[in-house]
C-alpha cells in the first residue's frame, strides 16, 4: 500500500512544515558548489532541495514516485526550472548523466530489501559521470532509534491547527514500523511507514557489488568522521569504483 504521508495531497502540503529547511539540506546544497552542474535528486519529495539547487543555476532533475509530492515541487519559486520525473529510484532511467546524485531525507531507508538497494545503486552508477559523486545518508542502527522516535507537533495550516503524532510501532530484525497520526479540524489520517536499518558494512558491501566505491563516511552534518558507537548518521560519499 502507498504511504499516505507521500501520496495524500493534504499531507504532501504539510510536508515542508514538519520537514523544512535544516542542517542536512545546508550540507547537500553546499556539495554542489557555485559553478553550475547537473544534479539528480532521487526521492526528491516536495523538491525543497531541488528548488534551492535551481535557484543557484544548477540543472536539476527531481525524481519521486509520489505525484502529490511532485505537484508541490512544481509550485515552488524555481519549480519551472526543475525537470520533474515521477518514478522510483529503482526504475528511473534517462539519457542524461549527472555530476552529483543525491538521496536525502533518509529516503534510502525506504528501500526495504536488498533487491531495491541494488536496483537503486544501479540507477546511481548508470547515471553518474566519471568523476561525479553520489551522496546519501542512513541512520546508524547502533543508536536506539525506537527510544527517540515518538514526538508530537502542532502545525498551523490556513490559520487552523493540525496535530501530528509520530509513534514507534515495532522493530522486526532491521525493519522498523511507525505511524504518523494527523488530526485536522475536519478529519483524521494515519500514515503507516517502514524503514530499513542497514549497517555501514552492509551498505558498503552493496555499493562495491554495484560498481561503486566509498570515498568517505561522515557521522553528522558538520562533516565529522563516522563513529560506529555514537554517530547518529552514516553519510556516504561514493564514486565509480
Amino acid at each position: 500500500m502507498p504511504d499516505l504521508h507521500y501520496e495524500d495531497p493534504q499531507l504532501a502540503e504539510l510536508y515542508d512544515l514538519d520537514s523544512g529547511w535544516s542542517a542536512d539540506r545546508d550540507f547537500y546544497l553546499a556539495l554542489a558548489g557555485s559553478d553550475p552542474i547537473h544534479i539528480l535528486d532521487l526521492g526528491c519529495g516536495t523538491g525543497l532541495l531541488c528548488d534551492a539547487y535551481a535557484a543557484r543555476g544548477h540543472a536539476v532533475t527531481g525524481v519521486d514516485p509520489a505525484a502529490a509530492m511532485l505537484e508541490v515541487g512544481r509550485g515552488k519559486p524555481n519549480g519551472q526550472r526543475v525537470h520533474w520525473v515521477q518514478a522510483s529510484a529503482q526504475t528511473f532511467r534517462s539519457d542524461d548523466r549527472f555530476d552529483l546524485i543525491v538521496m536525502t531525507g533518509h529516503a534510502f531507508q525506504t528501500l526495504l530489501d536488498d533487491v531495491d538497494v541494488v536496483a537503486t545503486f544501479a540507477t546511481m552508477r548508470e547515471h553518474l559521470v566519471r568523476g561525479g559523486r553520489i551522496v546519501f545518508e542512513s541512520r546508524n542502527p547502533a543508536i536506539d532509534w525506537p527510544a527517540r522516535w515518538n514526538g508530537d507537533l502542532v502545525l498551523e495550516v490556513g490559520g487552523a491547527p493540525v496535530h501530528e503524532a509520530r509513534r514507534f510501532m515495532s522493530m522486526a530484525g532491521n525493519r522498523m514500523s511507525f505511524e504518523l497520526r494527523y488530526t485536522f479540524p475536519n478529519r483524521k489520517l494515519v500514515s503507516k511507514s517502514e524503514l530499513l536499518f542497514l549497517s555501514r558494512e552492509e551498505i558498503e558491501g552493496w555499493l562495491g557489488a554495484s560498481g561503486l566505491s566509498t570515498e568517505t563516511v561522515m557521522g553528522d552534518w558538520n562533516g565529522q568522521p563516522f563513529d560506529p558507537r555514537t554517530s547518529p548518521e552514516m553519510i556516504f560519499v561514493g564514486r565509480h569504483a
